[in-house]
């Protein structure tokens, strides 16, 4: 099983940067997908950024393309979101996830607990 533990959430006023980290841990398939998905109060959980096992391939959400940067280092197990110019509408809850494929069954979709954005205007 894998697990995910995110951090780097916090206050930060408009305008202003944060770097959400997310570290994986157990068994890490060597071909999966991580990314950040945001849920802010009364609306549905939206994908913000996803990224490939190399680096390679990326996918952002229009509303942050420009802002954010996905990188990951896979020595470390780890994904990165680098939010800049940030807007009171990116204000939610994120969530690291973990998708990769598992021979004869459905994926894996794993999910972290989540960590607290807030951009005050």
């Amino acid at each position: 099983q894998v697990q995910l533990v995110e951090s780097g959430g916090g206050l930060v006023q408009a305008g202003g940067s944060l770097r959400l980290s997310c570290a994986a841990s157990g068994r890490i398939s060597a071909i999966n997908v991580m990314g950040w998905y945001r849920q802010a109060p009364g609306k549905q959980r939206e994908l913000v950024a996803v990224i490939t096992t190399g680096g390679g391939r990326t996918n952002y959400a229009d509303s942050v393309k420009g802002r954010f940067t996905i990188s990951r280092d896979n020595a470390k197990n780890t994904v990165y979101l680098q939010m800049s110019t940030l807007k009171p509408e990116d204000t939610a809850v994120y969530y690291c996830n973990y998708k990769a494929p598992r021979a004869g069954n459905v994926g894996y979709d794993i999910w972290g607990q989540g960590t607290q954005v807030t951009v005050s205007s």
